[in-house]
């Protein structure tokens, strides 16, 4: 159990309420963020509350979900990156699940920038794996295949993306994406959004 001294300096971060706010903003319930995460709603709302307090590698599963860097729990609220270097070695895959177990991973290389209008992605397509049900969101899509061939379904119509192709999509429809090729594919993801619709 921790010492009131130590609970004092841990609260000071108002990691629960920023956690809080990171979630309302994307328009999560606790449900719906346990699901990207891997966390039950439960704990997460202890966290939101402060009752439980978290370890590093559950900050870094809620980080990597909202793009934010672990220094947006523990820095103050005015630290604005202007440059970020994330190396290799940093980044952490983490699997979006389909109705038939994992339907591709992502890592994203921008996590630690604040306020940014962009985000980037790498994802890893397995073969075979059916795809996650179709999304939308405010802002636009690109994806730039890097390797194998992944199908992009956008509104109900399919784009077939080879290897060194790119493609361009308005994201405020329904749309998913599908290995079609043979063997893994993998592919560069970058979007950008209206920050108070999307919640980045």
């Amino acid at each position: 159990m921790l010492s009131e001294t130590l609970s004092d300096q841990i609260e000071a971060y108002r990691i629960g309420p920023k956690l809080q706010r990171l979630r309302r903003e994307k328009g999560l319930g606790l449900a719906q963020l346990g699901e990207h995460t891997g966390l039950s709603a439960g704990m997460l709302s202890k966290l939101e509350r402060g009752i439980l307090v978290p370890t590093l590698p559950t900050l870094v599963r809620i980080s990597l979900v909202f793009g934010v860097g672990l220094d947006h729990f523990f820095a103050p609220e005015d630290a604005q990156p202007v440059c970020e270097f994330i190396p290799a070695s940093d980044r952490l895959r983490l699997p979006v699940n389909g109705p038939d177990g994992v339907a591709y991973l992502f890592e994203s290389l921008d996590y630690p920038v604040k306020g940014r209008p962009l985000e980037a992605y790498v994802a890893e397509f397995p073969e075979g794996a059916i795809p996650a049900p179709a999304h939308a969101h405010a802002g636009v899509e690109l994806i730039y295949v890097l390797e194998g061939q992944v199908s992009v379904r956008v509104h109900g119509r399919r784009y077939d993306i080879a290897t060194e192709d790119a493609f361009y999509f308005d994201a405020g429809f329904d749309h998913s994406y599908e290995n079609t090729g043979e063997g893994d594919a993998r592919a560069l993801i970058a979007l950008t959004a209206e920050r108070e619709q999307y919640g980045v």
